[in-house]
């Protein structure tokens, strides 16, 4: 009975380590878009745009994140709201676009605003995630 009993914990360990080690592989690309796309818009709802910088896509990263003074003019903001208004994704392309209406307060005059803001994504497949390529939003629309 012994050796069974052995034999039965040693098979049923293995099949949880091996249910484990799916789990962590699994993850289709929508769920990660999803993903990507949670994690980047609670950056900007909680005012880290330093943060949602880094989503920004490596290569287009020194191009587009923001400079010193822009993220000055960040910090003098609080988002109120970040509300999708709907998206598109294309697989086959790998890119995904989302709008999204943003609600802007000024610290100062404590007026508040609303801007629109459209995403942009691309698919990357070898690190198996999504990047930002539109930048992050101009809150204060070319003032």
């Amino acid at each position: 009975m012994r050796p069974l009993l052995k034999t039965s914990w040693a098979a049923l360990a293995l099949l949880v380590l091996l249910s484990l080690a799916g789990c962590q592989t699994t993850g289709t690309q929508n769920n990660k878009l999803t993903e990507a796309q949670y994690a980047y818009s609670a950056a900007i709802r909680w005012g880290d745009f330093e943060g949602a910088a880094n989503m920004i896509e490596p290569k287009l990263r020194k191009k587009l994140a923001p400079t010193p003074l822009q993220l000055e003019r960040y910090k003098q903001i609080q988002i109120s709201a970040y509300h999708d208004a709907g998206s598109e994704v294309d697989k086959e392309k790998g890119s995904a676009a989302r709008v999204v209406n943003i609600g802007v307060i000024n610290r100062h005059t404590l007026g508040e605003r609303s801007v629109r803001y459209v995403e942009a994504w691309t698919w990357d497949p070898e690190a198996k995630t999504w990047w930002l390529i539109s930048g992050l939003p101009d809150l204060w629309e070319g003032q």
